[in-house]
């Protein structure tokens, strides 16, 4: 018996609704949930600690913004190298760990307000005798790939001198070379390399110079004014309730957070 146009279009439809609210909605996204774009192994602003959850300074804070919005959050750790494309794309909706604001990423995302003040540092082995900039000549020099510290040495006048400059997917790998003595030095986020030195204690040491400041902000895609704003607000509301502080305090022993 043939059904009717009208019979197969309802069946079709109610099939198609029933997809949808199985997944949360068109695309699969929850409105109610926020996707977080981190560098799982970016110590101390996300990584995983010994039972293998997800901890840090971003996750705190994120977590705490997230509350303040009535959201929902999930830290999905993604390739740091194609953070702006897994924004893009819709797979994530905010990169947020150790993100430094720079003009070229500007271009590409909307920043909200910096958070927090970084400086690309360099670091050797406590025994280590480069002690300056001019010390790196015909040194083999580490950093994460697609990382502020690849822009920071790449606009200085010391990567002409290095003898050669190996990318690493992430700080952990480059710095177990160091250690290993297969680099002289790796360019790194302060903040990143005093957390290590502070679980190292007598392994590491920082040069006095450093190759340029920065400053951390929440990548946010293009075109999405709207979730930029509303999470400026939470952030401004974590600051005025002294929330932002005590999560600094936890993760640096001080409150960093920029106001």
């Amino acid at each position: 018996m043939k059904r009717s146009k009208t019979a197969v279009l309802a069946v079709i439809m109610g099939i198609v609704m029933m997809m949808l609210a199985g997944c949360g909605g068109a695309g699969g996204k929850d409105d109610n949930k926020l996707i977080i774009g981190i560098d799982d192994k970016f110590a101390p602003m996300g990584f995983r600690d010994d039972n293998n959850n997800i901890v840090g300074f971003d996750i705190d804070y994120a977590k705490a913004a997230a509350k303040e919005m009535g959201k929902q959050v999930e830290f999905q750790p993604i390739d740091w190298s194609t953070k702006e494309s897994e924004l893009n794309s819709g797979r994530i909706d905010l990169i947020w760990n150790g993100y430094t604001i720079t003009d070229e990423r500007k271009q590409k995302v909307l920043f909200t307000k910096p958070y927090l003040a970084n400086s690309q540092v360099v670091m050797v082995t406590a025994d280590s005798k480069i002690a300056k900039f001019d010390d790196l000549a015909g040194k083999e020099v580490g950093l994460q790939s697609l990382s502020s510290a690849a822009d920071a040495l790449g606009a200085s006048s010391v990567k002409s001198k290095i003898k050669k400059v190996t990318e690493f997917p992430d700080n952990v790998l480059a710095l177990t070379d160091l250690k290993n003595g297969r680099l002289d030095a790796v360019v790194i986020d302060e903040v990143v390399a005093k957390y290590y030195m502070s679980k190292e204690p007598g392994t590491f040491k920082l040069m006095d110079e450093s190759l340029a400041p920065e400053e951390y902000g929440v990548g946010v895609k293009k075109g999405n004014e709207e979730l930029l704003n509303s999470l400026q607000k939470a952030l401004d509301e974590l600051n005025a309730s002294g929330q932002a502080a005590e999560i600094s305090k936890k993760w640096f022993g001080e409150d960093k957070v920029l106001k």
